[in-house]
């Protein structure tokens, strides 16, 4: 193949979406073994779950490096730029990594069905870790977990951080066969650290647990967190250690729970009783905690209006950030700007985020997945009297919220990460000074 641009690479690739979600680990497997199997090169720590799994990796990743580690961290999709996607010690992969990477395994894509587009991006991610020489990878999964093609790795330790209905026309339409599914990442002897508090889902990955004879630890049963008085600081009380006055930047109740699966993992990872477990003292994990950023999710991003985008992109988040509303922006006038994918349950979700509310911008973002605005007015004049507007681009739905907001209003653009990226742009690129 001659060189191509970074640009022609991308176009590429996003080409390969066209042929929609294939679960299974052939492909993929096949890519790796041409490529000299990668993804053997260094240790991983496997992610799945419905929520919570950017802000956990980011959390292990950050932890890591503090420790002295060189980490590798996968996460999708990204807000605004491709190359978010794989970060190497805190930094983002050059143009010329991704492109040098796509042509590599472009020649090593051989397989009767060729790669689709997050194939080919988890191919990028371990080929690029080994070639830098990455010591630890964090990787969050796709979709699901069992067919995933993430789940071809051999991790240290899996994390299973919650289970709630999603994509359920692939992984199935209960939190039984959803729980199979993620559970699909559990391997032989490997630890598994788990938020799952469901009991039917919980007795599923208990079972899976049993069968592969891999250790489960459960949040708030193995582990747990609490709040300090100053509200601002918790304490993990681990499996083998306690640590007190920890604090994370990422806003929202529920970081507490990420923030402790994170240290379980990690604890896990590295236990008390071996010699290595000196290189991750309670003040590494302190600093990687504090130091984590996650951007899009509960990220304030203007003050004057102060402007929140979040990636809440299903139920459980949306109560998630129904919390953080009642919790921050009760004595504040509230627009919302709402952009939703078509497999989410927007209805429910319509319900968590219209009471806050006193007035609302439905968009949507360049996504042929996203559901037509019209749609989600007709059903939010069912729940709100309040004003409704629909201004199909993003960008402009986000200028117009804000220049129609006084510095003391509030602005929260939610409903998609693809909704949050394009927001993230807009306010970056043209408003923020």
């Amino acid at each position: 193949m001659k060189q191509i641009s970074y640009e022609e690479c991308l176009e590429r690739m996003y080409k390969r979406g066209r042929f929609g979600i294939k679960l299974g680990l052939e492909t993929i497997s096949e890519i790796l073994t041409n490529l000299g199997s990668p993804e053997k090169r260094f240790k991983s720590i496997h992610i799945a779950g419905t929520n919570g799994k950017g802000s956990i990796a980011s959390y292990i990743a950050s932890i890591l490096k503090e420790a002295g580690f060189k980490v590798g961290l996968y996460t999708s999709p990204h807000l605004i730029k491709f190359n978010e996607r794989f970060v190497i010690n805190g930094r983002e992969v050059s143009d010329n990594d991704i492109v040098e990477a796509y042509v590599a395994l472009n020649k090593a894509d051989t397989a009767e069905r060729k790669a689709t587009f997050f194939e080919l991006a988890t191919a990028i991610a371990f080929y690029l870790f080994a070639r830098e020489g990455v010591e630890w990878a964090i990787i969050e999964t796709g979709m699901g977990g069992r067919l995933d093609a993430t789940n071809i790795l051999l991790p240290k330790l899996s994390v299973i951080s919650n289970i709630s209905l999603e994509h359920t026309e692939y992984l199935g339409n209960t939190l039984e066969a959803i729980a199979m599914e993620k559970g699909g990442i559990i391997k032989h002897k490997t630890p598994v650290v788990t938020g799952v508090n469901q009991e039917n889902a919980l007795a599923v990955l208990t079972k899976l647990a049993q069968k592969n004879m891999a250790p489960l630890y459960r949040l708030d049963n193995d582990f747990h967190v609490s709040q300090e008085p100053d509200r601002t600081r918790f304490t993990y009380n681990g499996i083998e250690r306690t640590i007190t006055g920890v604090q994370t930047r990422l806003p929202g109740l529920h970081q507490l729970d990420n923030s402790a699966i994170a240290i379980a993992a990690v604890e896990l990872v590295f236990p008390p009783q071996k010699k290595q477990a000196s290189v991750l003292s309670d003040e590494i994990i302190q600093r990687g905690i504090s130091k984590t950023q996650w951007p899009g999710r509960l990220e304030t991003i203007m003050q004057t209006p102060f402007v929140v985008i979040d990636g809440a992109h299903n139920l459980a988040a949306a109560i998630n950030l129904a919390r953080y509303f009642e919790e921050k922006f009760s004595d504040k006038r509230l627009t919302l700007v709402l952009g939703i994918l078509d497999d989410k349950d927007f209805s429910s979700m319509l319900k968590q985020f219209v009471p806050w509310a006193d007035r609302i911008i439905f968009t949507r973002a360049d996504n042929k997945r996203s559901i037509d605005p019209h749609l989600l007015e007709q059903t939010a004049r069912t729940l709100f009297t309040g004003e409704i507007t629909v201004i199909e681009k993003v960008g402009d739905a986000v200028a117009h919220a804000i220049a129609t907001s006084s510095s003391q209003d509030a602005v929260c653009i939610a409903g998609s990460l693809y909704v949050a990226g394009e927001a993230r742009k807009k306010i970056l690129t043209d408003i923020r000074p």
